[in-house]
């Protein structure tokens, strides 16, 4: 990428903080915000610090969506930042006006930073700090609910909880908290050890009260379940969600044909642009709710995962016909399928016809395989198994991928890529 002039002179301003003293009493206002952007960009905490207590506008603005491939800022100058809008806060504290600066971050918190937190959240003064998006990790659902009572109201945006004990009646109770977010529009629960059976006495009380919480989530687009219970579907069935789900994540739920039937036929179903169904192994049985899934999906659909669901040959390709008519689809993943060689050229040829198609992920061949692997391998043993180590062997596999593509990609754009190697 070719940097503007402004930029490159911006970078070597910064680079060098001993000299900061010859030009910060002279820079144009127009030249701030390239300064700064550079220091960011080049990890310049220092002068982070000295340009953001010189801003000459009365609004900052740092961060937003990052570029692909743009790494997020570095924390030493975030930290500087924060410092000197801090410092430039003490500064005027004897001035008639009041000077209130929000801070809109992404927080992340565990069980070590929960203090920390909370204190930065709860302590009363002119810095404001708003949260758009909070992660938390191993806290009870104590904490958790107390740290919500601190975020700001109207601007939290996604909620992702991840290894916390809630249990059913500790996620019955936050459902209700977070109905009082009204821009919440994401939801991710990551192994929340929540054991949902209806055939245990008093949990049909517990789906109706779940239920009920989901339901009142008005503005949920996203929604995200890894490791629970499958029977959470029936949460989401009952739910009465206003508006239909966009992305819909069910990695590790073990779901069962009848789970796969629900999603075909659900309201979500014609809205779907992002759809996980990754590590649930799946059979015959489930491949006609699938093909009606996708059928349903169709217009609408841009990223799809199927990585580790057992596709064999012959499962894959009684999907085909139904994955090609997907318009929208832009990435398709289909990482630790036991596949032939044969099922992956099929896979490729059809992948290449698909217009909107831009990334594929396909799993290494059985064939490309060291001696000795299960006929019907599960996901966790080809990511194990050694691939095997003569070059030849994954020269003939490239040879006729590549013959694949001179053949049929003569004028579609994507970009196919295996398997990490185990």
């Amino acid at each position: 990428m070719v940097l503007p002039l402004v930029d490159l002179c911006a970078k070597e301003v910064v680079s060098d903080h001993s000299s900061s003293p010859g030009w910060l009493g002279c820079v144009p206002r127009e030249l701030y915000r390239p300064l700064l952007d550079a220091a960011f960009t080049n990890c310049r905490p220092l002068a982070v610090g000295e340009l953001v207590q010189r801003w000459p506008e009365r609004t900052l603005r740092v961060g937003g969506r990052r570029r692909q491939g743009q790494s997020p800022p570095n924390r030493l100058c975030v930290q500087a930042l924060l410092l000197a809008v801090v410092r430039g806060l003490s500064d005027h504290s004897e001035d008639t006006e009041v000077v209130v600066v929000h801070v809109r971050a992404d927080l992340f918190v565990n069980a070590r930073s929960w203090d920390r937190a909370r204190a930065a959240l709860g302590t009363p003064g002119p810095l404001k700090l708003q949260c758009r998006y909070i992660r938390v990790e191993e806290l009870s659902v104590s904490s958790i609910r107390s740290l919500l009572d601190l975020l700001p109201r109207s601007c939290l945006m996604g909620v992702d909880i991840r290894y916390s004990c809630l249990g059913v009646a500790g996620l019955a109770l936050l459902l209700p908290q977070l109905a009082a977010f009204p821009a919440l529009s994401s939801l991710r629960l990551h192994y929340c050890n929540l054991d949902v059976r209806r055939d245990i006495a008093g949990q049909e009380g517990a789906l109706r009260d779940l239920s009920r919480g989901l339901g009142q989530l008005g503005q949920l687009r996203r929604l995200s379940l890894t490791a629970l219970r499958p029977v959470f579907l029936v949460v989401l069935s009952r739910s009465s969600l206003s508006q239909p789900l966009e992305v819909l994540e069910l990695p590790y739920l073990s779901l069962t044909p009848a789970d796969l039937a629900y999603l075909s036929c659900s309201p979500h179903a014609s809205s779907l642009q992002q759809l996980d169904l990754s590590e649930n192994r799946l059979d015959e049985s489930a491949v006609p709710s699938l093909r009606q899934l996708l059928s349903r999906a169709s217009g609408c659909l841009v990223h799809l995962s199927l990585s580790g669901c057992g596709l064999t040959n012959e499962l894959l390709a009684a999907l085909l016909p139904s994955l090609a008519r997907c318009r929208s689809l832009k990435s398709l993943a289909l990482a630790l399928n036991p596949l032939h060689l044969a099922g992956l050229l099929e896979l490729v040829r059809t992948a290449v016809g698909m217009a909107s198609l831009r990334q594929l992920l396909y799993p290494n061949p059985l064939e490309d395989y060291q001696p000795g692997l299960p006929p019907m391998p599960t996901s966790a043993q080809l990511l194990d198994w050694p691939l095997d180590e003569l070059v030849a062997v994954h020269e003939a596999t490239s040879l006729q991928l590549d013959r694949v593509l001179w053949i049929h990609c003569t004028y579609v754009c994507i970009v196919i890529t295996p398997d990490p190697p185990s």
